[in-house]
C-alpha cells in the first residue's frame, strides 16, 4: 500500500498491511529547515536526520491550517485589515534571546493588553500576559464588533500542500474549536474558575467565537470534502480542570456542530485532548467523532490503551500512546518493548484503525542521540509488522 492508501483504509476502518505511524507534528507541522531565521530551530543540523527520518519513513499526516500560516494556534488577528486597525495595535521587539509582543486592544475608550515571548531556542510561545484577566474584561472583549474575526480562507494552499505530499500521506484540515479559542484568552488557572462560576459569560464569549469558526468549517468542509480533520481545544474541558459534565455544555454544543458539517461533507474527525479523557469519551464517540489523540498512558492520561481498542475501537480510531518523555529519556531497549506493547494493545482484536504515534514532539534547537534513535525504533517496530496483522 501507498502511505496515502494505508492512511485513508485505517479512517474508513479497511484492512492494511501495517499500522501507520505518524511522528505527530515532525512530519505533520510545515517547516523549513533552510530558513536562517534564528528563532527557527529546524535549521539545526541535529533536526536533519529527524525530519528526513519523518519524510521518508512515517505515513505523512500533514497539518494544515485554512486560514493562517502556523497550525495549531487560535484566532489571533483578521483578514479584515483595515477594522482591525481601528481596534488593535500590535508592537514586537528582541530583548536578551527572547520576540516579545504587545497586543492592546482599544475599546470604546478602554484598553486590554496581552503580551507573549517565544525564546531562540524553543518552537513555542509563552503567554506572560493573557488579555482576558477578569469579567470586566469579558465584557469589553464582547463589544469588539464581529466584523474583526472574519478570516481569509485559504483551499487553494490546502489542495497545493496535498498536491505536493502525493502518496506520501495525506492532509489534515486543523482547526481550533470556540472552547480554545476563549480559553486562550485567559490564563488556565482563571479560565477554570470563569468557566466553572460564570457560565452565562462564558456561553457569551463562545457563541462569539462559535460564529466565525463555524462559519470556516462549514465552508472548508463544502470546499475540501472527505479529508481528515483535527479538533483541538476539548482538552480545556477535561478532569482536573472541570467536570465531565461541563463537556457536553461547552464542547459538544460549540464543537459538535463542527463535527457534523465536516461529516455530512465526507470527512474525518479526530478530536485532540491530552490528559484524562475517560471521562469524555462516550460524549466523544456519541458526537460522531472518528478518531482521538494522543490517548497518554497513565499517569499521564487515566486509560489504557487495550482497554480504549476493546471499548471503543470499533468506532474510533486510535492514535497514541507514546509518551514524548520517554522517547526524550528512555534507554533505546527498554523504549522498544514500550512500543512492542503499544502496537500489541493498539491492534489486538477487532477495532477500525491505529496508528502509532507520539504524545507531542521535541520543541528544543538540538535533538539528542537517543531522542532520534527511539524515533527509529518506532519506525523498525512498525516494519516489524507489515503483513502481520
Amino acid at each position: 500500500m501507498t502511505r496515502r492508501e494505508r492512511l485513508m483504509a485505517t479512517l474508513k476502518g479497511e484492512a492494511v498491511d501495517r499500522p501507520a505511524v505518524s511522528f505527530y507534528e515532525i512530519g505533520g507541522f510545515l517547516v523549513d529547515p533552510g530558513d536562517t531565521d534564528e528563532y527557527n530551530i529546524y535549521n539545526s543540523p541535529s533536526w536533519q536526520p529527524l525530519l528526513d527520518l519523518a519524510e521518508n519513513q512515517t505515513d505523512i499526516i500533514r497539518m494544515v491550517s485554512p486560514v493562517r500560516a502556523q497550525s495549531h494556534l487560535s484566532w489571533n488577528g483578521s483578514a479584515n485589515v483595515n477594522i482591525r486597525q481601528q481596534f488593535v495595535e500590535e508592537n514586537t521587539w528582541e530583548e536578551s534571546n527572547s520576540r516579545f509582543t504587545r497586543q492592546i486592544f482599544k475599546i470604546g475608550g478602554k484598553e486590554l493588553t496581552s503580551l507573549s515571548r517565544r525564546d531562540k531556542n524553543l518552537d513555542t510561545v509563552w503567554t506572560i500576559e493573557p488579555l482576558l484577566k477578569n469579567n470586566d474584561d469579558v465584557k469589553l472583549f464582547l463589544q469588539l464588533p464581529d466584523e474583526i474575526f472574519e478570516e481569509h480562507i485559504d483551499i487553494t494552499r490546502l489542495r497545493e500542500v496535498e498536491n505536493k505530499l502525493g502518496d506520501r500521506g495525506i492532509v489534515l484540515v486543523d482547526t481550533e474549536d470556540p472552547v480554545c479559542a476563549v480559553a486562550s484568552l485567559f490564563t488556565l488557572e482563571n479560565f477554570t474558575i470563569f468557566a466553572f462560576t460564570e457560565q452565562a459569560l462564558c456561553h457569551k464569549l463562545l457563541e462569539k467565537h462559535a460564529v466565525y469558526i463555524h462559519k470556516r468549517t462549514e465552508h472548508v468542509a463544502r470546499e475540501f470534502p472527505g479529508r481528515l480533520w483535527r479538533i483541538y481545544g476539548p482538552e480545556y474541558i477535561t478532569e482536573p480542570f472541570l467536570p465531565s459534565t461541563f463537556f457536553e455544555e461547552y464542547v459538544v454544543r460549540y464543537t459538535g456542530p463542527m463535527v457534523k458539517r465536516i461529516k455530512d461533507n465526507g470527512g474525518y474527525v479526530r478530536i485532540h485532548s491530552h490528559g484524562r479523557v475517560n471521562n469524555i469519551l462516550d460524549y466523544i464517540v456519541n458526537m460522531g467523532v472518528d478518531g482521538i489523540d494522543p490517548i497518554e498512558p497513565p499517569p499521564h492520561g487515566d486509560v489504557e490503551l487495550k482497554d480504549l481498542r476493546s471499548k471503543y475501537g470499533k468506532q474510533l480510531v486510535l492514535f497514541g500512546n507514546i509518551e514524548i518523555t520517554d522517547i526524550e529519556n528512555m534507554p533505546s531497549d527498554k523504549f522498544r518493548g514500550v512500543v512492542k506493547q503499544t502496537i500489541a494493545d493498539g491492534t489486538s482484536g477487532e477495532g477500525r484503525g491505529f496508528v502509532l504515534m507520539p504524545s507531542a514532539s521535541p520543541y528544543g534547537r538540538n535533538i539528542s542521540e537517543t531522542t532520534l534513535r527511539n524515533y527509529g525504533v518506532m519506525i523498525e517496530e512498525i516494519l516489524n509488522n507489515q503483513d502481520n496483522i
